[in-house]
């Protein structure tokens, strides 16, 4: 297992994310990015703003995906 922050992927707290696989990182990611889209965090609803403009440029998003997946792939390994 892996742990990177909200941050980490894009986010703006340090919430802590577990999972086996990036797949599974980015899912996690994305329910803790609704939980604070549904609390109203002004903070994480800018940074939704940020990433909608960047899902309108696939190239960019592609860049965006595998920098933190290749984030993903140099944290350490814990159980």
């Amino acid at each position: 297992m892996k742990t990177m922050t909200c941050k980490q992927l894009g986010g703006v707290c340090d919430f802590a994310i577990t999972a086996n696989t990036f797949d599974e990182m980015a899912k996690l990611s994305q329910q803790h990015a609704m939980q604070m889209f549904q609390q109203s965090d002004a903070a994480h609803l800018a940074a939704m703003s940020e990433m909608k403009h960047l899902m309108s440029d696939p190239i960019a998003m592609k860049k965006w995906m595998d920098a933190r997946k290749a984030d993903f792939e140099t944290q350490p390994e814990h159980d």
